[in-house]
C-alpha cells in the first residue's frame, strides 16, 4: 500500500488535520511543526494529493472566464494574461464564451457556476446585460475586465480619454476634416465603443470642428469591416484627411483600402487606431497603446488575492495607463490635398 497522510502524521507526531494544514501552506501552523511535518513527508515520499486538498478546503481550484470572444486579438492576449497567472498558481480555467456577435451576450446561467469554480473573471461584456448582475450576485470572488460595475473589483483603462487623444493627435497635425471609423451602433453595447465616441466628440467639439454625419461609418470591430467603412469615406464627395478607428484592427482594414485606391497611409489620409496590436508597429499603424496582456494578468492577480482570502479583501478597481504611439500612418495635412 502507498503512503497515506496518516503515516506522515504518526511520523511527524502531530494529527491528520495539522498535515493536511501544513502541506497546504495554510497560516495557521508554527514554522517548527511545518518544517517537521515537510521533513516527514520528504523522507516518505508524500505529495499531498490535489483532490484531497480541495476537497479539505471546499475549494474547487478553478475560475470560470466568460467572454464574448476568444478569436479577436483584444480578447485572446487579455486570455493570455489570465490563463498564465492561473496556471502559475495551480488553478484551471473554466472557459465560458459567446461568439455570436449579434445575440444578446447571453452568459452561462448562474447557477451553473455554483460549486464549479472559486471565482470569475468577465471580459468586456455589456454593463447592461441583466445575466452579468446575475453572476457578480452569485457572491463569489469576482473580477471585471475592460468594464466596471459598482463597487465590483474591475481592470480596465480610460476609454474617453484614449478617444480623445487619438482625435487630439489629429487635430494636433492640423487635420479638420476627421472621420470616425466606429463599431455598429445599435448592434454592439461594449462600453468601450461608446466611451471612445465621447472622447472623439470632446475633442472635436473643443476644437471647434464640425461633426459631419457621413464621417461616421461602422466598422464592426473587424479589419473586413474597417475595409468597408474606409471604402465608404473615400467615396465621399470631400473625403476625410485623416480618419480615427476605434480598434486597430479595423485601421488594419482602412489601411487595405487606402493602397487597393492608390492611396499611402500618412501621405494622403492620416489613420490612427486603438490597442497596440502585435501587427501595428509591422504596418507602422499609429496607435493609442493599452497593456492588454497586464489586463489579464492584473486581474487574475486580484481574484486570487480574494479567492485564497479567508476574511475577505477590500478590492480595488484599476485603470490602467495608455500611451500614443506615433508612426507612419499619421502626418501632417497637406495644404496641396
Amino acid at each position: 500500500m502507498g503512503i497515506t497522510i496518516r503515516d506522515v502524521a504518526q511520523a511527524a507526531g502531530v494529527s491528520t488535520a495539522t498535515v493536511s494544514r501544513a502541506l497546504r501552506g495554510l497560516a495557521n501552523v508554527d514554522e517548527q511543526t511545518r518544517t517537521r511535518v515537510e521533513r516527514a513527508a520528504a523522507e516518505l515520499d508524500y505529495v499531498i494529493s490535489p483532490s484531497a486538498s480541495r476537497l479539505a478546503s471546499g475549494r474547487t481550484g478553478s475560475v470560470a472566464v466568460i467572454t464574448p470572444y476568444i478569436a479577436r486579438w483584444y480578447f485572446s492576449t487579455v486570455l493570455s494574461g489570465v490563463e498564465s497567472t492561473l496556471q502559475s498558481a495551480g488553478m484551471d480555467l473554466l472557459l465560458m464564451t459567446v461568439s455570436n456577435p449579434d445575440a444578446q451576450y447571453r452568459l452561462p446561467p448562474a447557477p451553473r457556476l455554483r460549486r464549479r469554480v472559486d471565482g470569475v473573471l468577465v471580459i468586456a461584456i455589456p454593463t447592461d446585460d441583466p445575466q452579468l448582475a446575475d453572476v457578480i450576485n452569485l457572491g463569489l470572488p469576482t473580477s471585471l475586465i475592460g468594464v466596471s460595475v459598482g463597487d465590483t473589483p474591475s481592470v480596465k483603462i480610460d476609454d474617453v480619454h484614449a478617444g480623445r487623444m487619438a482625435t487630439q493627435h489629429l487635430i494636433n497635425l492640423g487635420h479638420q476634416r476627421i472621420g470616425l471609423i466606429s463599431a455598429a451602433p445599435g448592434r454592439t453595447r461594449f462600453t468601450a465603443e461608446f466611451d471612445r465616441h465621447e472622447g472623439f466628440v470632446e475633442a472635436m467639439q473643443e476644437a471647434g470642428l464640425p461633426l459631419v454625419p457621413n464621417y461616421e461609418v461602422p466598422g464592426y470591430f473587424t479589419t473586413t469591416g474597417g475595409e468597408q467603412a474606409m471604402t465608404e469615406l473615400l467615396a465621399q464627395r470631400e473625403r476625410p484627411t485623416a480618419v480615427f478607428c476605434m480598434s486597430d484592427e479595423m485601421a488594419f482594414g482602412a489601411m487595405r483600402a487606402l493602397r487597393s485606391h492608390g492611396l499611402q497611409p500618412g501621405r494622403d489620409v492620416s489613420l490612427v487606431g486603438v490597442d497596440g496590436h502585435d501587427m501595428s508597429e509591422l504596418l507602422e499603424l499609429t496607435t493609442i497603446e493599452q497593456p492588454v496582456h497586464d489586463m489579464g494578468r492584473i486581474a487574475a492577480e486580484a481574484l486570487l488575492v480574494q479567492v485564497n482570502s479567508d476574511d475577505g479583501v477590500d478590492a480595488k478597481s484599476i485603470v490602467l495607463p495608455t500611451r500614443l504611439v506615433v508612426r507612419g500612418s499619421t502626418a501632417s495635412v497637406n495644404p496641396v490635398y
